[in-house]
């Protein structure tokens, strides 16, 4: 009832988040159910990318043995990060419209083998009905591909920028051991929360996207 500095500083923060993933969600109710998901995400793969330099790690070897690598410039890591984002977005889409109308955005038989019964009202606006749904068809497949593409990018993308990162400290570090490299590992905190928020912010786009009604739905209501 009577919040201290901390709490309101905490609130404060909160408030600004929920503001922000309001204006892509467009509902404060979905903002609200995916928060703790985007959240863990967010804290996990900046705590990934800033745990990467402290001292020592990648650069204490035994033998040819790295003894401690920077989590996210190991590709198997961003990869199954991306899988959690893109399936849990499906997942959530289950819950949300239901098993079949979020398939139905990417397999459309159904609307195919229904285009047939148009023949009923003429040959003309049979075959107009056919070559639409060939057409509806088709961008499924383009969007299962693009599901696809959804994983390789943001597993890509991290690993691809947090990997640059520690090469380019590590030849700089063998090149001159002080201060010099301080610049760049500060330039490097600013990479791993500008990637974390990407990754979060990509996220809670698809699973705002997935959860959205099919087109039409809502005019069949």
């Amino acid at each position: 009832m009577k919040p201290g500095k901390l709490q309101n500083t905490c609130e404060y923060f909160l408030e600004a988040v929920l503001g922000y993933f309001d204006g892509v969600t467009g509902d404060r109710k979905k903002t609200i159910k995916f928060l703790p998901v985007v959240g863990s995400i967010f804290f996990f793969v900046l705590l990934s990318n800033w745990l990467g330099l402290l001292p020592g790690t990648g650069s204490l070897t035994v033998g040819h043995t790295m003894l401690l690598r920077p989590a996210n410039t190991d590709l198997n890591l961003t990869l199954v990060m991306a899988l959690v984002s893109v399936i849990g977005s499906h997942v959530y889409a289950f819950l949300a419209i239901g098993v079949f109308s979020h398939l139905g955005k990417f397999v459309q038989i159904k609307n195919f083998i229904m285009s047939f019964k148009k023949f009923k009202n003429g040959i003309a606006e049979g075959v107009i009905a056919v070559f639409t749904a060939l057409i509806e068809f088709a961008v499924g497949l383009i969007e299962i591909v693009s599901e696809v593409a959804k994983v390789v990018s943001l597993s890509l993308r991290l690993f691809g920028n947090i990997f640059a990162g520690e090469v380019l400290i590590s030849v700089i570090s063998a090149l001159v051991a002080a201060l010099v490299p301080a610049p760049f590992m500060l330039l490097e905190l600013l990479v791993g929360l500008i990637q974390a928020a990407v990754f979060s912010m990509l996220t809670i786009v698809y699973l705002t996207v997935a959860t959205s009604a099919p087109h039409g739905a809502e005019d069949g209501h």
